[in-house]
């Protein structure tokens, strides 16, 4: 409203101008106080994700629920106690003891077996010593020696590999030469050995150490090797020799039968933009239940195009659990070979944020009722996770479908109540479940297949082991890493 009226002025306005100014009026009123919550409900979210507790774990509200032996969910935990034990009579000051426990027996040697023991001079009692305590040397007798155990730190030293070559020539003057055959090397022309290599991938991906602290590391131990050598070495050896362990691996889990994958943003400083630009790292990994080792890859592209996931999944036959991009759905849509099954967590996340964020307790209702019947889901699920993967199937038919069917059930008449006063994130929440309902169902339909996507947004927060292919020859990056 642009106008302002004075009473004199709203004096003169007919009744029905009064009751549509102040309809008007409500109805914006309404959609300022609806952005104002929504906006709060931000703040707090980004406070909570910036300064709290890096955990979806709620504390103080019955979403966080117990399960009895019979896999019944109840909130009153410490009443149900109560009542199946009788109360206890609270001991006298004189009877408290505190409690210590006991140290393991024979932890110690345990922590030490496997390592070289290097036995030091007996440390003898002189005879003098001995005849002053006993009276004579026939009144005493040796006994077991009681022995001390150390653990020595030996510091990682240098040593120069020196391979000699012979060469032969011709005593008659001609310009035939014969040599021997030379050693193998990483890097023709370097100094760079493997153990040197394996040390400094071992100190930047393993140990977290930027290589400026390795250049400086080295420098005090007499070895004077930049931090531009280090890297370069690195970017070349995964280039020459890594690639080809990552390809092996790509290979090997394409013929998987179960994939879950994530992308996150990083930035990258030279990728041929201007530094912050947003760039994403995706991640890609065997399903949370296969039996062998875990094959995990990383594939960095500068943009989220679904370009890169199909690419990158050419050839892959099965499931790939996975977050509500729209990126992954162009999977679905495009190729039969690959169903998409989406991730609980990422479901259930919407409603943990709508109750952080949240100080009332009428707001948040809605979202704690999802919060519990996400939990009942779960807690079904996870009674299941050393089940072979068909008798895993035939369980959740049995005992998870049900709660799951019953939680899409609320979800439709909870979202389509339009009396109910909900939070904007929980809004959000509902809608999420709704769209997705058919993807956040497919983990019922094969064993193998995780409920959530936990496993590879863990690797994707940290992405340990990243090496990427360099420019060369003025060709593109191959943007791999493994």
């Amino acid at each position: 409203m642009s106008d302002k009226y004075t009473s004199d002025k709203l004096n003169e306005l007919p009744k029905e101008a009064l009751v549509f100014m102040v309809l008007s009026m409500q109805d914006q009123l309404t959609q300022m106080n609806a952005r104002l919550d929504a906006l709060t409900e931000q703040i707090a979210i980004d406070n909570s994700q910036r300064f709290g507790r890096r955990t979806e774990k709620l504390s103080g509200f019955a979403g966080q629920g117990s399960f009895d032996a019979d896999g019944n969910l109840y909130f009153n935990e410490a009443e149900a106690i109560c009542d199946k034990v009788p109360e206890p009579e609270e001991p006298g000051l004189e009877t408290v003891i505190r409690k210590r426990t006991p140290r393991p027996k024979g932890k110690k040697e345990a922590d030490l077996s496997g390592f070289p023991v290097i036995q030091l001079p007996t440390e003898d009692v002189p005879e003098e010593e001995r005849i002053r305590v006993f009276g004579s040397l026939d009144n005493c007798r040796r006994m077991e020696d009681e022995v001390f155990r150390r653990l020595i730190y030996i510091p990682a030293g240098w040593k120069v590999e020196e391979t000699h070559v012979a060469v032969y020539c011709s005593k008659s003057g001609g310009s035939r030469f014969l040599k021997g055959k030379a050693p193998a090397y990483l890097l023709r022309g370097s100094i760079v050995s493997p153990s040197l290599e394996a040390a400094i991938i071992n100190g930047k991906y393993v140990n977290a150490l930027p290589y400026r602290r390795m250049e400086k590391d080295f420098e005090r131990n007499g070895v004077f090797i930049s931090e531009q050598n280090m890297a370069s070495w690195t970017v070349k050896c995964a280039d020459r020799y890594l690639a080809r362990l990552y390809d092996h691996l790509h290979g090997l889990m394409l013929k998987e039968h179960v994939l879950q994958a994530d992308e996150t943003t990083v930035e990258v400083s030279k990728d041929g933009r201007k530094a912050g630009s947003k760039s994403y790292m995706w991640v890609y990994r065997t399903g949370k239940y296969r039996k062998d080792r875990p094959v995990i890859l990383y594939e960095y592209q500068k943009t989220r195009n679904h370009e890169h996931p199909l690419s990158f999944l050419k050839g892959f036959h099965g499931y790939l659990v996975c977050d509500g991009f729209s990126g992954y759905k162009t999977l679905d849509r495009s190729t039969e070979d690959i169903r998409i099954a989406e991730c609980w967590a990422h479901a259930r996340r919407f409603f943990a944020d709508a109750v952080k964020a949240s100080t009332s307790d009428k707001k948040v209702s809605v979202a704690k009722d999802a919060l519990q019947m996400i939990a009942a889901v779960y807690h079904a699920e996870n009674q299941l996770q050393d089940l072979a993967p068909e008798e895993r199937k035939e369980k959740r038919n049995d005992k998870v479908r049900p709660l799951v069917d019953a939680f899409f059930a609320w979800i439709h008449a909870t979202a389509s109540d339009k009396t109910l006063y909900v939070s904007d994130m929980t809004r959000k929440g509902l809608n999420y479940c709704l769209n997705q309902e058919e993807y956040l169902k497919v983990f019922l339909e094969d064993g193998e297949i995780a409920i959530d996507n936990n496993q590879t947004l863990s690797e994707g927060i940290t992405y340990p082991h990243l090496f990427l292919k360099t420019r060369t020859r003025g060709r593109s990056p191959e943007k791999r890493c493994a």
